[in-house]
């Protein structure tokens, strides 16, 4: 299946502890179905202290499920990403507005 969510997307929180909260996608695995997002679902890793690294607590942003994820179109609202052709190229567009996310 094609990936409606990439890396570099923006995209805002449908469900759960972050709901409403906005971020850029950092990695996905499709594979999971899962992606990792700037700024939500941190949760505090214990680390212990080595010579590269200081330790402590530090915050990590841990993977939450595509579908609790939706995309943010140029008007900052939440839409469904569809597939069309355009030429020989197929190319992802946002639903509500109808623009094509990647050229």
């Amino acid at each position: 299946m094609a990936a409606k969510l990439r890396k570099g997307d923006k995209v805002v929180v449908l469900a759960g502890k972050d709901k409403g909260k906005e971020g850029t996608i950092t990695s996905v695995d499709p594979q999971a179905g899962k992606a990792v997002v700037d700024g939500v679902n941190i949760a505090i890793r214990h680390t212990r202290q080595s010579q590269t690294s200081q330790g402590g607590r530090l915050p990590k942003a841990l993977p939450i499920d595509l579908s609790n994820l939706a995309l943010l179109d140029k008007n900052g609202k939440a839409t469904r990403v569809g597939f069309r052709m355009e030429g020989d190229k197929k190319v992802r567009y946002a639903k509500t507005t109808g623009d094509v996310i990647d050229a």
